[in-house]
Formats: C-alpha cells, sequence, structure tokens
C-alpha cells in the first residue's frame, strides 16, 4: 500500500511541474484534452479485448493521467481538487453499495445489486434525477441503446421472461420488411434503429455486451479479408478482377485458418 500511495504522489508531484514548465502541458485545458481522453479510452477498449495485460496497464496509466491533469485544472480554477475527486468517488460508492456498508440484503445477486445502484441513483439530488439523465449524448450508438435499457430495468422496465424478447425482433424484422416492400427511405432508418435496438435488447438480457460481440465480428471479418487480400497479391491479381466466387473461396480458406 505504501508503495502505491508513494507513486501516485509522485504522479500528482510531477503533474505540478509539467503544468508549470512545460509549454506544452502548460497550454492544455479541460476542452482541449477531451479529445485525447476519449482516444486514450478507445486504446484501453481495444488492449481488453485483446486481453493485452502489459498493454492494458500501460493504457490506465494513461487515463490516470488524464484524471490527474483534469483535477490540476480543476484545482487552479479553485473549482475542485484530486482530493475532492477521490472524496466524492469514496462518498458514492459507500452510499450505492449499502449492502456492503449497511444493512441492505440483495442474497448475493449480482442483478438486485444493479437494480439497487439505480434506484439509489434517482433518490440523489433531492429526488428530482430522471431515470436516464446522464446518459451522455455523445456516446456511440450502441453503447447508448445498451445503457438506456440497463437503467429502464433499474427501475423495472423489462421484459418478465428474457425469451420474451424475440417475438420482438421478430416484429421488428417484419415491419422492416414492409417499409422496404415500399421503398420509403426514412421508414426504413426509423425502422432499421428498431430493429437494432432490440437486437441490443437480446443482447443485454442474455448477458452478452453487444459492443464487444461486434467489435468481435469486425475483428474476425477484418482478419480473413486481409488473408483474403493477402492471398490475391501473392498470386498476382487483384481484387476487383475477381469473381465473388473465387473470393468466397480464399475466404473459405480463412476461415479454415482460424
Amino acid at each position: 500500500m505504501e508503495r502505491k500511495i508513494e507513486e501516485f504522489k509522485r504522479l500528482l508531484d510531477i503533474m505540478d511541474e509539467l503544468r508549470e514548465k512545460c509549454p506544452w502541458d502548460k497550454k492544455q485545458t479541460l476542452e482541449s484534452l477531451r479529445k485525447l481522453t476519449i482516444e486514450e479510452t478507445y486504446e484501453l477498449g481495444d488492449a481488453i479485448l485483446q486481453n493485452d495485460l502489459q498493454e492494458i496497464k500501460k493504457e490506465l496509466g494513461d487515463i490516470l493521467l488524464h484524471i490527474v491533469f483534469y483535477a490540476k485544472i480543476g484545482d487552479e480554477k479553485g473549482a475542485f481538487d484530486i482530493g475532492d475527486v477521490l472524496e466524492g468517488i469514496n462518498e458514492k460508492l459507500v452510499y450505492r453499495h449499502p449492502h456492503i456498508f449497511g444493512d441492505v440484503d440483495v442474497d448475493g445477486s449480482a442483478d438486485k445489486v444493479a437494480e439497487n445502484w439505480e434506484a439509489l441513483k434517482l433518490k440523489e439530488k433531492g429526488g428530482n434525477k430522471r431515470v436516464l439523465e446522464g446518459v451522455p449524448a455523445a456516446m456511440p450508438a450502441l453503447v447508448k441503446a445498451n445503457r438506456i435499457q440497463e437503467k429502464v430495468r433499474g427501475v423495472g422496465f423489462d421484459w418478465e421472461y428474457k425469451e420474451q424478447v424475440w417475438d420482438k425482433v421478430k416484429e421488428e424484422v417484419d415491419e422492416l420488411s414492409v417499409e422496404i416492400n415500399k421503398a420509403d427511405k426514412d421508414k426504413m432508418e426509423a425502422e432499421f434503429g428498431d430493429l437494432l435496438f432490440a437486437v441490443v435488447n437480446a443482447a443485454r438480457l442474455y448477458d452478452i455486451d453487444p459492443e464487444a460481440a461486434l467489435e468481435r465480428t469486425n475483428i474476425k471479418f477484418m482478419k480473413r479479408f486481409n488473408y483474403l487480400e493477402s492471398k490475391t497479391l501473392l498470386q498476382g491479381k487483384s481484387l476487383h478482377d475477381m469473381s465473388l466466387a473465387e473470393m468466397d473461396e480464399i475466404w473459405e480458406e480463412a476461415k479454415k485458418e482460424e
């Protein structure tokens, strides 16, 4: 524990010195750091998907640096410092885990913990907090859909049985088919959105992270397509000159290589 505290203090001291002496660090603002923080978060996400523990460690360090940087700027503005940040999250964790730090019984259920967490959030700010407050507007749509569904589940707005979701998925497929036949682009887009929302809902109900599932397929597709392209180049051919049947043959080879 002592080493952890010492290293954290060292980071704070380094940040103080950089903010005072480094031209680049002195120039940064909350706004200028924002896009860099988003990039670092995606890089951490990539490392997690690759299960690269050393890279995860590195990316966590980058994100921790950003947290300290934001807190330093907050301190300079007289708004908050790193102590306030830490105190705030500590108090929140204790308050939202009454089954650990209080006398609430959740019977060892992670789902009940999540439901209680959302219920406690609604009690904050004088009880005027709305269920879907806090869902970032800039959050990617797929992730946002999943988060919206998690939040409304916390107040009991969910399917009684998870198997029921498949009827909804089929219903949305049928409604999309109707609009496709009408060739109405605007309504097709709307129904396609409904279908995607229903599929995300199904993923959640079966404890699957839709973002991770889709990214897994993205990576798999890219790997297979790169194999196809490399094999084609080795044969002195161009993908533009190949038939779909020829490409499918190499695609099947790529699948066997996995």
